[in-house]
């Protein structure tokens, strides 16, 4: 009797706080095996270890060390995985996994991987994920040929081959882990790594159920909601931020004006792309305008797709708060697009998620000033780019002392699982008894 009903409470859990406790698991094995001697050149601390391990999880990419010069290719293939468990959520790897054994996969399964998918129906996650895995796979199988015409020449078979790897993996999954102390900038002005890495972290950053749906579907009359404000709202915000930061950059001397027009075409491409939670750079972040660090800094709050491998409030979030601030002014009580209408309880959810996500930034920020002596906007845009997980850095994470690593490990981590995810662990729920009359209250 004791048994069954310690087994009723375990299953009690509710799935956000399992899905919590999956990926704070996943930190710890992480930072084990990177503090093993085989794992790095020279011995590192453990808040070195499990900084690197929360920003692999979390799919960020801000680091510490040096990836590619303090890690052996042992601690190369951890940080690797750990992305791509990250990235690609722990329940889908764990029902993979049972598939694969001919296991049943059973109702508390189906529930925390709708938790970790963010679906709101638990019926065909099976065949969404069995979607997901082909794609994945393909996209990074493709990612790594491509790359290994650039890598191979350059750097020889067995590194560039891993290199190859190691940088489809991150891309795809929207992590920023580079193998090379400066990202990605020396092969600023080769268009096909550019394109290749590019397409790698949008397909990445648009979300599983959106790649589902154009794999599946194949036409946008048939796409869903979700879907076609997805492609919509990406397409839209590649764009603006590919002329802004052509035109802001154009002439700045430590970014693009040294570069011939068709490099700088491409460069402002990739770094229009990378803010919403990528993460790689061609060009140096502390040497951008403050007009286009703060374009940035915009770009990795609204992040990519829900369900995608990146953070931020997410492209749907941000469409809806737009959507609905347009319908006030317009004095209409609905928000109708592409010929569906968003319920009360979605807008309530955006509103919640937008609050929470402003809650978090502001106060952390407000931490790192109190106790982390630094340029106010160094500080501000290494914020951001935690709760984003995007991992794109002005050059101040190796300075952070413990508190400030703390601080932005706890951001990352809060940015992958979600600040709503947080929230309902947090949150109780009771049901009101009493029904009070409705009041006015004078607002702006």
């Amino acid at each position: 009797m004791v048994v069954s009903h310690s087994k009723r409470k375990a299953t009690q859990l509710p799935p956000p706080l399992v899905l919590v406790l999956l990926y704070a698991s996943l930190i710890v094995a992480g930072t084990i095996g990177l503090k093993l001697p085989v794992a790095t050149v020279a011995p590192i601390g453990w808040s070195d270890a499990i900084f690197t391990a929360t920003s692999a999880v979390t799919v960020t990419g801000l680091a510490v060390l040096d990836t590619g010069r303090d890690f052996t290719i042992y601690g190369q293939i951890i940080i690797c995985s750990m992305i791509q468990l990250g990235g690609l959520g722990l329940m889908t790897f764990a029902v993979l996994i049972l598939s694969m054994l001919g296991l049943p996969i059973g109702f508390s399964n189906r529930i925390y991987l709708r938790e970790d998918l963010n679906q709101t129906s638990a019926t065909d996650l099976m065949a969404l994920t069995k979607v997901i895995i082909r794609i994945v796979l393909l996209c990074e199988l493709v990612g790594a040929l491509v790359l290994s015409i650039v890598f191979i020449p350059d750097l020889g078979v067995a590194q560039g081959a891993w290199s190859a790897v190691f940088h489809s993996v991150s891309a795809f999954n929207n992590a920023g882990f580079s193998l090379y102390s400066d990202s990605l900038s020396q092969w600023a002005g080769n268009p096909l790594l550019n394109l290749t890495i590019i397409l790698l972290f949008v397909i990445g950053g648009l979300g599983f159920t959106v790649i589902a749906d154009v794999w599946q579907l194949r036409s946008w009359r048939k796409y869903s909601l979700h879907t076609k404000l997805m492609l919509f709202g990406t397409a839209i915000l590649l764009v603006f931020s590919t002329l802004a930061f052509t035109l802001m950059e154009w002439n700045n001397p430590e970014t693009l004006g040294g570069m011939n027009w068709g490099t700088k075409l491409v460069v402002s491409l990739f770094q229009a792309a990378t803010p919403r939670t990528a993460g790689f750079n061609t060009v140096d972040m502390a040497s951008l305008n403050d007009s286009t660090t703060l374009m940035f800094m915009i770009l990795m709050v609204i992040g990519s797709g829900s369900t995608s491998t990146g953070g931020g409030i997410k492209v749907t979030t941000f469409i809806v708060l737009l959507l609905a601030t347009i319908a006030f002014f317009k004095r209409q009580t609905a928000i109708d697009i592409f010929g569906r209408r968003l319920g009360a309880d979605q807008i309530m959810k955006v509103l919640a998620l937008a609050m929470v996500s402003l809650a978090l930034i502001i106060s952390s920020m407000f931490v790192m000033l109190v106790f982390h002596e630094g340029n106010f906007l160094d500080i501000a845009f290494e914020t951001v780019s935690a709760f984003g997980t995007v991992g794109l850095s002005r050059g101040v994470t190796g300075d952070l002392d413990q508190i400030g690593r703390t601080i932005i490990m706890f951001i990352m981590f809060v940015g992958r699982v979600g600040p709503l995810t947080i929230g309902f662990v947090l949150a109780t729920q009771k049901s009101k008894r009493i029904s009070y009359p409705s009041g006015t209250v004078y607002l702006g």
